[in-house]
């Protein structure tokens, strides 16, 4: 089977470009840098060697840190068919916000001397980060590695990933870098410099139109980036919302709650049942994690062969070419968990996205703050943990770091990206797809939630009919909790409970009888 696959794969422009070649990535332990790892090594046979930067955490030095992330679920086909694979990851110890990435001069001259393909995915992706720490991250990071692509004999292609949302101020975005009204790298220096209680006073004027410093940060990056490359071959790769897997390493593969994943998470177990969006007709932007993966590859592959005068932007993105609309995401997920539940649930998996403030917080009261102190209530008195509130509380605040993007649509216009797959010969499309406009969003959700299912909710698909039975019931006792409170709107309260004390009364009439 391996032989067969790699015969086909000798047909490949990308996998013969990749043939004896030796990569660095940064960011290679993220949901995105696994998904890399995997895909180069499972579908380039021939490349070299693959130095992944890793920095030692909570005692562990990256050797461990190697074998626990090649242990990961992501790996499963390698280790199964392509064992052997695995043992082309070198892991460097060092940290990207340290200046040459803090690495050994052995390493860094291991990677100067060897490294023809960079991929810098390394990032802080909380929307909540102070300004100075995703500076470090963000700015300082690729900056670092700019320096160290500068000194590589070999380089072909430095591939920097950034954010469709660098640029929110416009409503159309196309793939290029937007002048600033300051100097990028003077603005970064003075940030870096001033005290952090001015800057995190100051945030909010510095940040401007931008809702958060993630991507404040990341647009401040592209102009850097574009500002000093230089000769360095730099192409710069702009996901939108990256969501589970639609094919590769296996569909529906996640492995975190950011994004819209949580509130997947939350719909499918009866927790979150209401969001705000300010029209359910404006188009949101996913974009599937390996056709993401699959594109920085090509356009590794490109910027290589075509060697551009100037840097290049790619959109991996969805909302030009095959848009879905918040209405779409809310019923297609409510769909598929419907057809796919989970086997714990806190009431009926159902949702609704509304653009009317008060009824957003009624319904956070009403449906989910007041069943939570009841069920905490209740938990205290048993003699269990009360900790439904919090969480509604911790949920509601995660969600609220999305209003800016529930409230604008943007429009990517991918020309670049659709320029590549055009070149791309039918085998080379066929092993790194990333054509978005055969997304079926319907089908694709239900490979999202059996995903979140199995990945992140940790629910094997055997659970399936116990799940269905369980939903059933919730249907049974959500469609009887809608009955009575209709009846107690049409007929009011005093008059349903003298009907409901008629009932008990006869019933304990007949039971006398008997």
């Amino acid at each position: 089977m391996y032989t067969q696959k790699h015969n086909e794969m000798e047909d490949s422009n990308i996998v013969q470009f990749y043939e004896d070649r030796s990569i660095f990535i940064t960011g290679a332990t993220g949901f995105m840098g696994k998904v890399l790892v995997e895909k180069l090594l499972r579908s380039c046979p021939g490349i070299n060697r693959l130095y992944i930067l890793m920095r030692p955490s909570k005692g562990k030095e990256v050797a461990v840190r190697l074998q626990e992330l090649i242990s990961n679920e992501v790996f499963e086909s390698l280790r199964k068919e392509q064992s052997n694979m695995l043992e082309k990851i070198v892991a460097l110890s060092g940290d990207v916000t340290q200046e040459n990435f803090g690495l050994s001069p052995s390493d860094l001259n291991l990677i100067i001397e060897n490294v023809s393909i960079v991929f810098n995915l390394a990032a802080t992706v909380r929307f909540d980060e102070e300004l100075k720490s995703a500076l470090q991250m963000n700015v300082k990071g690729p900056r670092y590695l700019l320096g160290i692509c500068r000194r590589m004999k070999n380089l072909d292609a430095f591939v920097h990933v950034s954010t469709a949302f660098s640029f929110v101020d416009r409503q159309e975005i196309v793939e290029a870098i937007y002048p600033s009204n300051m100097d990028p790298v003077k603005l970064s220096e003075f940030i870096d410099d001033a005290d952090p209680a001015l800057i995190n006073n100051i945030t909010a004027e510095l940040v401007g139109p931008y809702p958060n410093t993630y991507t404040y940060t990341k647009q401040l990056a592209e102009q850097i980036l574009e500002k000093e490359c230089g000769a360095v071959p730099l192409a710069i790769v702009r996901p939108s919302i990256v969501t589970a897997a639609l094919r590769e390493p296996f569909p529906g593969w996640i492995d975190n709650l950011n994004g819209p994943t949580g509130l997947i998470a939350g719909g499918g177990k009866g927790f979150i049942r209401v969001f705000k969006v300010k029209n359910a007709d404006f188009v949101t932007d996913l974009i599937p994690v390996d056709l993401s993966i699959n594109l920085m590859i090509a356009v590794a592959w490109r910027t290589a062969m075509h060697k551009p005068v100037n840097p290049e932007v790619y959109f991996s993105s969805t909302s030009c070419d095959n848009p879905i609309t918040f209405g779409q995401f809310e019923s297609f997920s409510t769909f598929a968990w419907r057809k796919y539940p989970t086997k714990d649930m806190l009431w009926y998996p159902t949702s609704e996205c509304t653009n009317k403030n008060w009824y957003y917080q009624l319904n956070v009261m009403l449906c989910h703050i007041m069943p939570a102190v009841i069920a905490d209530c209740y938990a205290r008195c048993v003699g269990q943990r009360a900790n439904k509130v919090r969480l509604y509380r911790k949920a509601f605040r995660a969600l609220s770091a999305f209003d800016f993007f529930f409230s604008k649509e943007w429009k990517f216009i991918s020309k670049n990206s659709d320029g590549i797959w055009s070149k791309m010969s039918a085998k080379d499309r066929k092993i790194f797809y990333f054509n978005v406009r055969d997304i079926n969003w319907r089908a694709y959700f239900e490979t999202y939630i059996l995903g979140t299912r199995r990945f992140i909710l940790k629910d094997d698909i055997s659970t399936l009919p116990e799940a269905k039975r369980n939903v059933a019931k919730l249907y049974f006792l959500r469609n009887c909790l809608h009955i009575f409170l209709f009846a107690i709107s049409v007929f009011g309260f005093p008059s349903i409970l003298n009907v409901m004390k008629f009932f008990f009364r006869r019933q304990n009439t007949a039971t006398n009888d008997l």
